[in-house]
């Protein structure tokens, strides 16, 4: 009777928005698979080229869940990401630097960010929308400061990296009956383990455990002996962390570095948390429900691209209606659980 009682009220919070969230990816790339099995929306490539597209904002996203399970936000990620792609490519392109360098320099911007950030929102207690709105002007301004001109990659190492294809033992046959073997590049390899990591961390540590005290509800966290602003801090130097890691994912895809780069990017992270069963009040968020919520907005893009004659403004639109959808549902989740 125990064990029904608490399967019912799991049921009816946190785990049926992310029921939800996992039924509504299957079913979108199901109806994809039938509607455009002609145009090779069913073969594994497809699939994979899911992750391929998004491996830089599955990393972002993650940082983006852990900040806003602390009640906070962090809408700089789009202007870091263009001034990550914009540093390395002018440290590689104008300077001379080595692409092992270059990934040093992505990392360490991220972790500024962060700590800056972190600093401001914990210790001077600022609300996190002011100070990710002046480190999103920042960023932008700064990218624009080092080059107003796209600058292309053409470092051999990091070419390298880019194109390097890890081929897998599934694939699809062409017209000619050849086997044409699915590929995967080294930037999912990396995004799936930060996700494995990340979700070990919120899962399974202290310092998940305090991020979920802390945003669901501050004063009990403070009664309970945590330390709200260290923990707070170290939220925002992870998610800096991941933004500078993500940025350069991002960069490995584009091999370019200009100032409009990766604009809407923060929207889209955002999206992909809350879609994912993220509650912007705090305390709510599973890396889970996140990299699902990449996979929703992955999904819909190639559905638009696939079907070849809507503008692909159109994934902004349904992106932001399920966004929409998702927080009329938590917001009668939470009108529920105060009844109860």
């Amino acid at each position: 009777m125990k064990r029904k009682l608490g399967f019912k009220r799991n049921m009816n919070g946190n785990s049926f928005l992310l029921m939800i969230t996992i039924l509504l990816f299957f079913i979108m790339y199901a109806a994809g698979m039938i509607i455009f099995n002609d145009k090779g929306f069913a073969k594994p490539q497809m699939f994979l080229n899911l992750f391929i597209s998004n491996a830089g904002l599955l990393v972002i996203a993650m940082g983006q869940t852990i900040v806003m399970v602390t009640a906070g936000i962090d809408i700089s990620v789009g202007s870091v990401t263009a001034l990550v792609c914009m540093t390395v490519a002018n440290q590689m392109e104008n300077h001379g630097t080595s692409a092992y360098m270059a990934v040093i320099i992505a990392l360490a911007v991220g972790l500024a960010y962060g700590l800056v950030q972190g600093f401001l929102v914990s210790y001077l207690e600022i609300q996190p929308f002011i100070v990710t709105l002046a480190g999103m002007f920042f960023g932008r301004g700064l990218t624009a400061m080092i080059s107003t001109d796209m600058i292309s990659i053409q470092n051999k190492t990091f070419l390298a990296w880019a194109k390097y294809k890890i081929y897998l033992p599934i694939g699809s046959y062409s017209k000619r009956g050849n086997f044409l073997p699915a590929y995967i590049y080294p930037t999912v390899i990396i995004a799936i383990l930060i996700f494995i990591i990340i979700a070990f961390i919120m899962k399974y540590t202290k310092f998940g455990r305090s991020v979920y005290a802390v945003g669901g509800n501050e004063q009990s966290a403070l009664m309970m002996g945590l330390n709200v602003k260290r923990t707070k801090l170290k939220a925002y130097i992870l998610a800096g962390f991941l933004s500078g890691c993500g940025g350069f994912l991002f960069c490995l895809n584009s091999c370019s570095g200009f100032v409009e780069q990766a604009k809407g990017l923060e929207m889209d992270a955002i999206s992909a948390a809350v879609i994912g069963g993220t509650l912007l009040s705090g305390g709510v968020g599973t890396p889970l429900g996140t990299l699902f919520g990449v996979l929703i907005k992955g999904t819909i893009t190639s559905l638009i691209t696939t079907q070849g004659t809507l503008s692909s403004w159109w994934s902004r639109i349904v992106l932001s209606a399920l966004l929409c959808f998702f927080i009329v549902l938590q917001s009668v989740f939470a009108k529920m659980k105060k009844k109860k």
